[in-house]
């Protein structure tokens, strides 16, 4: 399995990962609008046999508090074809990603609870922060300790999420 950065020619395969995974367009059209914005950070791919077996995206957010707005990156979306789905692929992709965005100081995740918490998010580490998405599953992560210490703000992620 190798993990790489997303070239142009990936962008059909990625699209259909990311149909297959979440079973409809909704998340590959996500994708293409945050490419179109300018607000993709890291897009990285999961290859094996010359198949792009999975995908993960990052892409700029921020965190708006009274002393101003600070930056953070978004993990989404994180896709896998069914049936590689529960074979790792994922945490590869996640710890290589977040490998990567070592300059970033804090990325945000709306995920499974059970799921994204061994990669080191936290709702508890979210607390501060106000989003549109349920607590549950609502998770942060400091990728330099203390960078959410005291922080409280709504978040805002790119456009292309029509989150508003």
């Amino acid at each position: 399995m190798m993990i790489r950065a997303e070239i142009a020619v990936d962008e059909a395969s990625i699209r259909k990962v990311n149909e297959a995974a979440f079973g409809g367009r909704d998340e590959a059209d996500l994708m293409e609008r945050l490419r179109a914005e300018g607000a993709v950070l890291l897009s990285l791919v999961a290859v094996e046999d010359g198949e792009i077996r999975g995908h993960i995206l990052f892409s700029r957010m921020w965190i708006d508090t009274e002393a101003g707005a600070l930056e953070a990156a978004a993990l989404a979306p994180m896709a896998v074809l069914p049936e590689y789905q529960r074979s790792g692929i994922g945490g590869k992709l996640i710890r290589e990603g977040l490998r990567l965005l070592q300059d970033e100081r804090i990325v945000i995740v709306v995920g499974h609870a059970n799921y994204y918490p061994r990669f080191g998010f936290s709702t508890a580490l979210a607390s501060g922060l106000e989003s549109p998405f349920p607590r549950e599953g609502f998770m942060a992560l400091e990728l330099q300790p203390g960078a959410l210490e005291g922080v409280r703000g709504k978040v805002r992620y790119a456009e292309a999420f029509g989150i508003g």
